[in-house]
This record gives C-alpha cells, sequence and structure tokens, in this order.
C-alpha cells in the first residue's frame, strides 16, 4: 500500500544549516530557470536511473524473445580439426595403423531441425512475449510512482512558499508593533513589559520565518535530488497563473473510480501479465512429457599426409605358390609390386567427400520424475501470482478508499480551517483596536496575535493537503496532472 505524504509536518533544522541553505535556493535571481510541473515530470522521467534500468530489463526481455523465435529455424555447423601424429596411429582417411609420422585433417559441415518438441518453443515466444509486456508495465509504473512523487514535491514548494510568504507579514506586523510600542514606552504610554512582549512576539515572528525559509530550501533541494539533478542547481517553480483552486471533494466516488484504476492503473496490469506469463510456463513445462522430433544432415571429408595414390602395379618376378600332384611340377605365379604417388589435397578432399540425412525421436521414458517436477513448480509459481495480483487488486482498493475518505476529510478540514482563521482575524482587528486605546493589554494582544497566525498557518496547510490529496485521485484516474 502506498504512503503519500503529508502537508502537516515542516522540518525542523538548525539556524546555522538554515542560513546556509537560504543563500543556495531562496535567493534566486530572474535569470535562473522557472520549470513548470510538466518540466519537473520530463526531467525526472528523463534522468531518473530506476527508469533506465527498467528499460535496460525492456532490452534484455526483447532480445530474449528474439532469441524464442530464431529457435525454430534450423542450425548450421561446421567443423574442422588438424592434427600431427607420431608413432602408432590410425590414419583417419584409411583406418589403418601407420608408424610414420603424418598429418590429418578432417572437416564437415552439419544441419539440424527440430519438428516436435511437445510445442514447448512455441509456448516459451508466448511467455517471453508477456514477460516483455510485464517489463514495458514495469517502467510504466516506476514512471507512474515517479510522477505522484514529483507532485508532491512541487506542490510542496508552493505549499512552502506560501507558508514564507504568511510568515513574513506576520514578521512585518510583528515589527510594526515593536516599533510602536516603543514609541509608546518613549511618552510614558508603556512599560517596559509591554515592550519585552512585543520583543518576544518578534522574535517568534523570526523564527517562524527563518524556519520557512528552511522548509523552503529543503524541499528545493528534495525536488532537486528527484529530478536526478545537480544538488546545487538553482531554479524556480512557477506558481500556479491563477489562484490554485480547491476541489469538490463530494464529486469523489470510490467504487467507480476502483473501477476505473483496474483498467488504468500499471500495477495491475503488471500483476495480470505476470499471472499469465506464469501461466504459459506450465504449458512449456508440459513439454517435456512429449517426444522430441528432429532430422539432420550433414557434409564431410578428410585428408591424410600418410596416404598415398596407387597409380599402377609393375611385374619383378614370380613365385612358388605349388606343385602338380603326380608330376611334382613347380607352379609358379607372378609377383606384382604396386606403385604409389602422392596423394593430391584437393583429390583427398573430392574422394573422401561423404553425405548423411537422420531422423532423430528421443522418447521421454523416465528421468526421475524431473518432467512431474517441473510442471508442478510453474503450477505453484502460477497460483502464487494469481495469488500477488489479487493482493495488488486489494491494496488498490483500500488505497483508493482511504484517498477519497482523506479527500472528504480533508476539505471538511479546510472549511473548518478557513472559519477559524477568519474568526481570528476578526478578533484580532478588534483586539487590536482595543489595544491601540489601552482597553486590552499586551499579553492578551499577543495572544491574539498568535492565534491569528496560527490558524493562517493550519488554513494554509489544510489547503495544499486538500489539493494533494485531489491529485492522488486524479492520478488513480490516469489524468494527466497539472496545476
Amino acid at each position: 500500500m502506498r504512503k503519500f505524504t503529508s502537508f502537516n509536518a515542516l522540518p525542523k533544522l538548525s539556524l546555522v544549516l538554515s542560513l546556509a541553505l537560504i543563500t543556495g535556493f531562496v535567493q534566486r535571481s530572474d535569470a535562473q530557470e522557472v520549470i513548470t510541473i510538466q518540466d519537473a515530470i520530463d526531467k525526472t522521467l528523463n534522468n531518473n536511473l530506476q527508469v533506465k534500468q527498467s528499460r535496460f530489463s525492456e532490452s534484455l526481455s526483447e532480445e530474449n524473445l528474439k532469441q524464442s523465435k530464431y529457435a525454430l529455424l534450423p542450425t548450421l555447423n561446421g567443423n574442422s580439426s588438424y592434427n600431427i601424429n607420431f608413432g602408432r596411429s590410425v590414419d583417419p582417411s584409411t583406418n589403418a595403423f601407420n608408424s610414420s609420422q603424418f598429418s590429418s585433417l578432417n572437416a564437415g559441415v552439419s544441419a539440424g531441425v527440430v519438428a516436435f518438441q511437445g510445442l514447448q518453443k512455441q509456448n516459451q515466444i508466448k511467455q517471453n512475449m508477456l514477460l516483455l509486456n510485464a517489463d514495458k508495465t514495469n517502467t510504466e509504473k516506476i514512471k507512474n510512482d515517479l510522477v505522484l512523487q514529483v507532485v508532491t514535491g512541487y506542490l510542496q514548494i508552493l505549499y512552502n512558499k506560501d507558508l514564507l510568504k504568511a510568515a513574513k507579514e506576520q514578521q512585518l506586523v510583528a515589527k510594526k508593533q515593536l516599533d510602536r510600542e516603543q514609541q509608546l514606552l518613549d511618552v510614558g504610554n508603556k512599560t517596559l513589559a509591554d515592550l519585552s512582549q512585543a520583543k518576544s512576539q518578534l522574535a517568534t515572528a523570526d523564527l517562524t520565518v527563518t524556519n520557512a525559509v528552511n522548509a523552503l530550501s529543503i524541499s528545493y533541494l528534495t525536488l532537486a535530488q528527484l529530478m536526478d539533478v545537480p544538488s546545487s542547481t538553482q531554479y524556480e517553480v512557477q506558481s500556479p497563473l491563477s489562484d490554485l483552486t480547491t476541489p469538490d471533494a463530494s464529486s469523489g466516488n470510490a467504487e467507480e473510480i476502483y473501477g476505473s484504476s483496474l483498467k488504468l492503473f500499471p500495477d495491475i496490469k503488471l500483476a495480470g501479465l505476470r499471472a499469465e506469463a506464469a501461466k504459459k510456463s506450465i504449458d512449456v513445462a508440459r513439454g517435456n512429457y512429449f517426444p522430441t522430433l528432429s532430422f539432420g544432415a550433414g557434409l564431410s571429408t578428410n585428408w591424410s599426409s600418410g596416404r598415398k595414390q596407387s597409380v599402377g602395379s609393375e611385374l619383378i618376378g614370380t613365385q612358388e605358390i605349388g606343385k602338380v600332384d603326380g608330376t611334382g611340377a613347380i607352379v609358379r605365379a607372378p609377383v606384382f609390386t604396386n606403385i604409389t604417388e602422392k596423394y593430391l589435397f584437393k583429390d583427398q578432399l573430392r574422394d573422401n567427400f561423404g553425405q548423411y540425412v537422420g531422423v532423430s525421436l528421443q522418447i521421454p521414458i523416465f528421468n526421475g520424475f524431473q518432467a512431474r517436477s517441473t510442471v508442478r513448480k510453474a503450477k505453484i509459481n502460477h497460483l502464487q501470482s494469481l495469488a500477488d495480483e489479487q493482493l495488488a487488486k486489494n491494496n488498490l482498493n483500500k488505497v483508493i478508499y482511504q484517498a477519497v475518505a482523506d479527500l472528504k476529510a480533508a476539505e471538511g478540514r479546510l472549511a473548518a480551517t478557513t472559519n477559524t482563521f477568519l474568526a481570528q482575524k476578526d478578533a484580532f482587528h478588534v483586539i487590536d483596536q482595543r489595544y491601540a486605546v489601552g482597553l486590552v493589554n499586551s499579553l492578551d494582544f499577543s495572544t491574539s496575535q498568535s492565534n491569528m497566525n496560527k490558524a493562517e498557518i493550519d488554513m494554509i496547510q489544510a489547503k495544499y493537503d486538500l489539493i494533494f490529496r485531489a491529485k492522488v485521485i486524479d492520478y488513480y484516474l490516469g489524468k494527466q496532472i497539472v496545476f
């Protein structure tokens, strides 16, 4: 479940850090870049490393998809080997023993194609397509989450600017009050206690300004880091062309928003794609149950330096082969010697050239239940992915109902704080007039002023909280967030 940043807490840093950050982020010149909410979103999406990493994952998934498609194509491989033989060796060209040194060369080309493999390759292609879409959706999810963070940071700056403006106005009132107390003290109409009270009120106003400046500086730094630009970058955010209008919370219907988000929200789409991919992996695993039928063909030849080519024979004499029974006459037969010459390289390659074609059928009979285990694991992964998908839907439902409730509560809080501020403002106006003629002491005056200041800050917080809650609803509806 997402946790959204609240505007109800101001950062509390030391005065030294505040002064250090003031020079870097608050005192901005007119020449500095002014960015809109869309500029901030674009910079964040273009620079964010999470988005870049997710796109790398997309590229890998796309390559996996291409490879699974290429796996349907036949294979073609060449091979070659060259050997120098010493001692008693088998000549590969004659399959005869040769005791002299000789060289041999073998070369061949083979091709093969799988005709059937339980549709594993086809199902793998479908699964890889789902995984690629899931990675693309994950990129959209990351970008979607970043957009909400940018809106939060941008609104925080606008809120802190309004807060600083109110704090400076309060500081100006406190200064004027101190000047008036000093003048009245000089003519004897006020005491040192009244002057001290005015000084205390001014010190409180100064601290409020310092805290507001510090909060504004931190919010600029936070947005700069979110946009992944150097933290030292100085920029200004564009204020709304007109006052930010507070939305109408009564129009928010949680069930309708939830129904629309189911179709648009990347988190749900991502969970659904992963569930489909897990389901397809079951079909891939089941392919192990089926036989594998493949066809192959190849060409081969070889050469040996120890092989000689016979070119004829030569009579070198005769030899006795037996005797005639009875007469004892000797029977002789001619003796020939084989005449050989060097067997040329090209001639051996041609004469030893061979071809083959074949078919292979591999039938799985028993493999230690490996195929069955693979299928069962795929089914478990599918069930887990379905649970993850339902969990994502449940979380989305909870978050949207909470967001709608927060929106309506923020609307009521803004109405209440606005009424309180107007009442405190009127009360302070009356106290101020009575204090001017001496009917109210300085303590009551300071208390009334503090109450008015607090009521104004509460109203500003409630205003931006309501606007933020409304933007959250737009976020879940897939609307473009603009100010």
